[in-house]
């Protein structure tokens, strides 16, 4: 005890506290249930959010006169149209000749939604293929797409497909895709192939193996030097008389069905 004193005069802070209350600040009670609330965070830009408005300096403007050049005496003179089989075209309308069955891609359809049954047409002396809207009571039509959810149909054509690889020398064991174009001639829209633009992927056989096709095209020998034809054969071939030259092909072989096994199913952009 009297060491306790001696050092309790020595620490003149303690000798102060001696025989008062001393109150000791405390922290609040923490409300556990109460919600913790996150503190306030100015928005952060995102970078990868699409940018609903350009900003005024990055909107497009009108060219000024003086970033054209004037040429009156330009001529598409030697230029070629550079064909669009040069290019990926998964989305262009198409039709193909796969030994004895013909399918279109579903481009055709949309091209023309409101068409259910076609005509085919064929020009053998500038050899090219119409495929021409009609009604189901038209002689010679066909039904070029299923009921319902519209999907390309396999068209079973053995004698018209014979008819096309004798017309255009075709190898009837491989597969041909011809692009085509919507044309407008008196006031009636149809589809245009040009027979002689085809795409060939050949089918090969090992004994003892299923056929296969290749997925590689092969062109025509004289577009081997070429882009694409000039320009006024070009124009030329898109100005179509649908009554002069064709005539109205019986291309099925029997009854429309809709149903397609899985090797006549063809694919956007592709067939199997």
């Amino acid at each position: 005890m009297e060491l306790f004193n001696q050092w309790n005069r020595k620490d003149p802070v303690s000798s102060a506290l001696q025989g008062r209350s001393v109150s000791i600040p405390v922290e609040p009670s923490f409300d556990y249930a109460a919600p913790l609330q996150a503190p306030a965070q100015e928005p952060i830009e995102k970078k990868d959010e699409p940018v609903t408005a350009a900003a005024p300096e990055a909107q497009s403007a009108p060219l000024a006169e003086s970033e054209i050049v004037e040429m009156e005496d330009f001529s598409y003179e030697g230029y070629q149209v550079v064909r669009g089989e040069f290019f990926a075209h998964v989305y262009e309308p198409s039709i193909t000749f796969n030994r004895n069955k013909i399918t279109f891609n579903t481009s055709c359809l949309r091209k023309l939604p409101d068409v259910q049954y076609v005509q085919f047409m064929v020009n053998p002396d500038n050899r090219t293929l119409i495929v021409c809207p009609c009604s189901e009571d038209e002689k010679d039509c066909l039904a070029w797409c299923t009921n319902g959810k519209r999907k390309p149909r396999a068209i079973t054509a053995r004698v018209f497909n014979a008819m096309i690889v004798d017309l255009l020398g075709w190898n009837p064991e491989n597969r041909y895709k011809l692009l085509g174009k919507i044309i407008r001639s008196n006031n009636q829209l149809f589809l245009l192939f040009d027979l002689t633009a085809s795409e060939m992927y050949v089918r090969t056989y090992k004994e003892g193996e299923k056929p296969k096709t290749s997925r590689t095209p092969i062109y025509p020998a004289d577009w081997k030097n070429q882009f694409g034809l000039p320009v006024k054969e070009h124009q030329k071939l898109l100005q179509v008389n649908i009554f002069e030259g064709y005539t109205v092909f019986s291309v099925q072989d029997k009854k429309p069905t809709d149903e397609v096994t899985e090797n006549e199913k063809v694919a956007e952009g592709g067939e199997t």
